[in-house]
C-alpha cells in the first residue's frame, strides 16, 4: 500500500512508525517507511499527539537499540511535529468515551480514533483495529493487510 492509494487525509496509528524501525519485519517495515514518507510529502499524512507521545515512548524503551535523546528529537522535529496536527481539548475526551461505547474499542485506541475523525481524515491506518471497519466517515485500513 502507499498513499496513492488513499483519497483525502489520512491518519497514521503508533504501530506505523514502530514497523519504520523494525528490523524483524522487513515487508512491514518498507511499507511502514514509504507510508510516512508519503505522508510528509503530500502533506495529506495526520498525527495526533497522542501518536507522538507513544511512538517516543516505545522508541526510547522498547527498541532493540533504544532511540537515544539526540536521535529522538530529531525524528520528533523531522517527522512527528509535521505531521502533528491534533491535540486534544476537553470534548475530545467526551467524544472519545462515545466512540468507545459505539465500537467497543479500548480507551486509548477510541483516542485515536476520535483524534482522526476530528481531523477530518477518511482513512486511519492502524494494524490493530479492525480491517475495513467504518466508523462514521472513517474507514480503518491495515496497511499490512494482504
Amino acid at each position: 500500500m502507499n498513499v496513492a492509494d488513499i483519497s483525502g487525509l489520512f491518519f497514521l496509528d503508533t504501530n506505523i512508525f514502530v514497523y519504520t524501525f523494525d528490523s524483524t519485519a522487513p515487508e512491514k517495515r518498507q511499507i511502514a517507511q514509504q507510508l510516512v514518507r508519503g505522508a510528509l510529502r503530500t502533506k495529506r499524512g495526520v498525527i495526533s499527539a497522542q501518536v507522538m507521545q507513544e511512538f517516543l515512548n516505545v522508541a526510547s524503551h522498547k527498541f532493540r537499540r533504544p532511540m537515544t535523546v539526540s536521535d529522538s528529537r530529531d525524528y520528533l522535529q523531522t517527522v512527528l511535529l509535521p505531521l502533528c496536527q491534533h491535540y486534544p481539548s476537553g470534548t475530545f475526551y467526551e467524544r472519545a468515551l462515545l466512540i468507545k461505547a459505539e465500537t467497543g474499542y479500548s480507551f486509548y485506541d477510541s483516542l485515536v480514533v476520535t483524534a482522526a475523525i476530528e481531523s477530518r481524515c477518511t482513512t486511519l491506518l492502524s494494524e490493530d483495529m479492525q480491517d475495513g471497519r467504518v466508523i462514521r466517515e472513517l474507514t480503518i485500513i491495515n496497511p499490512f493487510a494482504g
